[in-house]
């Protein structure tokens, strides 16, 4: 056969044996895939970063869009899920803040918070959480889970973040807290709360997401990669659910934002990694001599 083909008999066991080495490796790589998922059971695009230091101690050589098709054939790619559920009233009478942070260079921790209400359901009981998160190092410093939409649960995730901040020993001041105009944002105590302790105060404008897209981000990562792949039966169960999945999701996710580094990382050893995102927010060049070569100067916001 093989002087029918043309094919020596070497290059036609080299070929066998690079086949059955190659599916050894993918076996080994769909393991630790099943390992993470364990934990991070709807992880999808930072798999490849997670798996790196394995290949590398195996010695496999595979690229990302060769890790997909075989998370393809093994059926272990993950599909978005979508809510429609709405957890923002902006229609009230309370007093709104303009957004403070629109054009604001964020260049450290502890400079800008975000905060959001997000919704989950697990067997027919609706549960609301409430996060505040750094917008320099994506970590959750303040997270309330509750079965109800009042303000006081969204205070008392204000009132983690507050106390995790007294104890950092480098200066934070200013800082602003950014979220949407919902009324859990603008009612008394949370307005005190943040005035107490010398929070600048910043809101949306237009009810467009991307005006706060770090605290939707954060909340579709905790509910499409975490949460939904559980279910819980009451509150009790929910609350140390949600407090193992921020764990994880502070101290093992990397982000791509980051640098592929984690925001516990980031956020305790004041890193500066380097950034790969879009930014959303821009401001208008100034125009520095226009005599010569036309040169401009952008500042773009990192968001």
């Amino acid at each position: 056969m093989c002087r029918l083909l043309g094919v020596n008999r070497q290059a036609y066991y080299q070929h066998l044996w690079v086949r059955e080495e190659k599916s050894i490796e993918e076996h080994l790589i769909v393991q630790q895939v099943h390992q993470i998922r364990k934990t991070h059971r709807r992880m999808g695009g930072k798999l490849y970063e997670l798996l790196e230091p394995f290949m590398l101690e195996h010695q496999i050589k595979m690229g990302r869009d060769a890790l997909y098709e075989l998370l393809g054939r093994n059926h272990l790619l993950v599909k978005k899920r979508r809510s429609r559920v709405y957890t923002t009233q902006s229609s009230h009478w309370l007093r709104k803040y303009p957004n403070l942070i629109k054009d604001q260079c964020i260049d450290r921790k502890n400079q800008v918070w975000v905060s959001d209400i997000t919704y989950w359901k697990s067997k027919g009981k609706n549960y609301y959480i409430s996060f505040v998160t750094d917008a320099y190092s994506k970590k959750i410093v303040g997270y309330r889970m509750s079965d109800t939409l009042e303000a006081v649960e969204s205070v008392k995730a204000l009132k983690m973040a507050v106390s995790g901040l007294k104890k950092e020993p480098d200066s934070y001041l200013p800082l602003t807290h950014h979220s949407d105009r919902g009324i859990q944002y603008c009612c008394k105590e949370y307005v005190k709360l943040l005035q107490d302790n010398q929070i600048n105060i910043s809101m949306t404008e237009h009810g467009d997401p991307l005006e706060n897209a770090i605290a939707e981000r954060i909340n579709g990562i905790i509910k499409s990669e975490y949460l939904d792949n559980y279910e819980v039966d009451n509150l009790t169960e929910a609350s140390a659910l949600l407090k193992e999945i921020v764990k994880l999701y502070n101290e093992e996710r990397p982000h791509m934002s980051l640098g592929m580094l984690t925001p516990e990382l980031v956020h305790n050893q004041s890193l500066n990694p380097k950034r790969i995102w879009k930014n959303y927010y821009k401001k208008k060049p100034d125009i520095v001599n226009p005599d010569q070569d036309n040169q401009t100067t952008v500042n773009l916001l990192q968001y």
